[in-house]
């Protein structure tokens, strides 16, 4: 079963921050810069983590990795807009 995760980044070095753009934006639905909604199973959850924990500078970077409820209500401010999922999901 797959459950909507927010995962972010800070990363200071170019390389490194490439490479947790790769891991991240495979399993990626949507999200900007450097934070992205993504559902994930236990083990494509597993392989993420995995993947960026190579990536990471230790004490120079971090990774955030969140799990939301996906009923929650969106909030958008700015010239933002809600996420508008169809009836279908597609990871390719």
């Amino acid at each position: 079963m797959r459950h909507l995760y927010l995962i972010g980044y800070d990363i200071s070095d170019n390389r490194r921050r490439l490479r947790a753009l790769r891991a991240i934006k495979g399993n990626a639905i949507g999200g900007q810069k450097s934070v992205y909604e993504c559902w994930l199973d236990d083990g494509e959850l597993d392989a993420v983590r995995a993947e960026l924990a190579e990536v990471v500078g230790e004490g120079v970077d971090r990774i955030i990795v969140t799990r939301l409820d996906p009923r929650a209500t969106v909030h958008a401010l700015g010239v933002g807009v809600a996420p508008a999922d169809g009836e279908f999901f597609y990871q390719g």
